[in-house]
């Protein structure tokens, strides 16, 4: 399923969906909507700084939460 075919109200739904089935299964979502990416534990997103050299970054979102909430 693509998220982006989606509009706000069932992006949430679909992202709440699969949060309830993340208990049992894993789920590898590829999106650029904010409400979907917000919805996710883990953020994974792949760079390219040098040419042919691909970099991978990730990170978990309620580690970034509590971190800001530390500095507000």
């Amino acid at each position: 399923m693509r998220s982006a075919s989606l509009d706000d109200a069932n992006a949430s739904r679909f992202a709440q969906y699969i949060h309830y089935l993340a208990d049992s299964t894993q789920f590898l979502v590829i999106s650029h909507r904010k409400g979907t990416m917000e919805a996710a534990d883990v953020l994974y997103g792949i760079t390219m700084e040098e040419s042919g050299v691909s970099k991978l970054l990730s990170a978990k979102l309620k580690r970034m939460l509590s971190f800001n909430e530390g500095i507000l």
